[in-house]
């Protein structure tokens, strides 16, 4: 009997350490993250941060920091709903893709064919080009457009119809470059509305969110829903009031960092029981596929690093910045989204690091420094006066624009004084600068701005936008008229 206890004894001397290190919680690989997190947070006095993580068919990480609303003292958790600003945009294409397989929605025809008495204006090119595709993808010729619309404003919402009208304008031939326009997935929740007839936010809740599991996802704040809202702040770590959009289908939505992962998820194809396929994978697929010459397919952003394939959105307004970056090939899905403005990209690359280490290799290649463009030279091509219009959606403008051999941009617009283009740079190949002055139409006139000019010659003749854009704190508009300008001949 001694002997078998002296023996049970050594035994369990020889397991102690095993037994022991079983008891010992295991390392937490998420625990640099965390430190990046509060970093962050920490370095601008961020309210909060929500992060999920999926691979397969499973969230393998989600967690939440800081407060989702300060002055009531609520903590922000993964299922609090923020703001998802350009996120909304691949969730909207979701929902139109539903109307294209049932047949009722062509991708390739005209976005006019289903618009109402707001259309789109053929300026620099036949708005019968302008296709629902295109439009999806911003090659369809739309301008750079934004519109925030604050509850302590007293300015109404536009509808639909009335901002398609005014600002519905092609700058560009379409199909001939990517310029990325919020007012393009207005558009698109305006086809939805008609062709589905019934209201976008209803649409989006019956077809895409239920149906997907989404219960703290919504456009706008849907009742109910208003206790796990987080509220959006400013570089202060001021309360911003609330504001809505006349493109709500680019920017309208709001969903958890849970909700927002479970729909990469659905777009990694990793269907999980209890959601129900909106969409067939195919047209997962075709959304997935970049439409020539932009870096975007039908909703999300399409990039390639290192031979890397990712599929991804990123949004930013006032008091949002938000990310959610799929990677077919590994079947991951990442999802960070704060309540204010920072760097919610080293957070992804933080997390990157961790689960996809050659990921963050291949991005961290790529992220080379740009070299410093050296001062603006007008060629000659460009050199000496040039006279024209900018036509905005109430009166046309004259405009001319000076360019001297110094590099010097004189602009004078209407009645104003001449003015400097300040920041000349060529961005591909349009030239780009920005300069004191006014687009005098009644909703441009309430707020102070400035006005961004972007300019492609063709053929002798410059044309594209002329934006006013708000200088304010909140920013309120960027809002685009069409101009285009002629050399002026010097007599001999």
């Amino acid at each position: 009997m001694r002997r078998t206890f002296v023996r049970l004894v050594a035994l369990a001397v020889l397991l102690l350490p095993s037994l022991l290190g079983a008891q010992q919680p295991a390392a937490d690989r998420w625990s640099a993250v965390r430190d990046t997190i509060r970093a962050v947070m920490a370095r601008s006095d961020i309210p909060s941060v929500a992060v999920a993580v999926a691979r397969g068919k499973t969230i393998i990480w989600e967690e939440a920091f800081g407060w989702a609303d300060r002055e009531r003292m609520i903590e922000a958790t993964p299922n609090t709903m923020y703001s998802l600003a350009s996120i909304s945009k691949p969730m909207t294409a979701t929902g139109l893709m539903t109307l294209v397989e049932r047949g009722l929605v062509d991708l390739d025809r005209p976005a006019n064919d289903y618009l109402g008495i707001g259309k789109l204006t053929g300026l620099a090119g036949d708005a019968h080009g302008a296709t629902v595709r295109r439009v999806m993808s911003h090659t369809a010729g739309l301008p750079l457009h934004y519109q925030f619309y604050y509850v302590n404003q007293p300015y109404p919402v536009l509808s639909n119809d009335e901002t398609i009208a005014r600002y519905g304008i092609l700058v560009t031939p379409p199909g001939e470059v990517y310029e990325y326009s919020n007012l393009g997935y207005g558009i698109i929740d305006q086809i939805i509305s008609r062709v589905a007839e019934e209201e976008y936010a209803a649409f989006m809740r019956a077809t895409v969110f239920i149906p997907l599991g989404l219960t703290h996802t919504s456009v706008g704040i849907a009742p109910g829903l208003e206790p796990y809202i987080a509220q959006r702040y400013d570089a202060k770590q001021r309360l911003i009031p609330f504001y809505d959009f006349d493109h709500r289908g680019a920017s309208a939505i709001f969903s958890s960092a849970h909700d927002l992962v479970r729909f990469g998820m659905f777009h990694l194809k990793d269907h999980l029981p209890d959601q129900r396929p909106v969409i067939k994978d195919e047209s997962i697929d075709a959304m997935q596929r970049a439409v020539a010459p932009a870096p975007y397919g039908l909703g999300w952003i399409i990039t390639d690093r290192g031979g890397l394939h990712v599929v991804s959105h990123t949004g930013g307004m006032p008091g949002v910045q938000t990310g959610l970056t799929l990677y077919p090939a590994e079947d991951v899905a990442i999802v960070v989204l704060m309540n204010a403005v920072n760097d919610a990209p080293r957070i992804t690359r933080a997390i990157e690091r961790v689960l996809l280490p050659k990921y963050g290799d291949a991005r961290r290649a790529a992220e080379t420094r740009p070299p410093v463009p050296p001062k603006f030279q007008p060629t000659a091509e460009l050199l000496g006066e040039w006279n024209g219009t900018v036509r905005t959606w109430e009166r046309t403008l004259p405009i001319a624009i000076t360019f001297q051999p110094d590099g010097d941009v004189h602009v004078k617009l209407d009645k104003e004084m001449d003015a400097l283009l300040n920041d000349v740079h060529w961005e591909g190949n349009a030239l780009v600068g920005r300069f004191a002055g006014t687009i005098p139409t009644s909703d441009a006139s309430r707020w102070p701005h400035e006005v961004l000019l972007s300019l492609r010659l063709r053929n002798g003749t410059m044309s594209g936008m002329a934006s006013a854009v708000t200088t304010t704190d909140p920013v309120y508009y960027a809002l685009t008229s069409y101009a285009s300008l002629t050399r002026k001949m010097v007599s001999k």
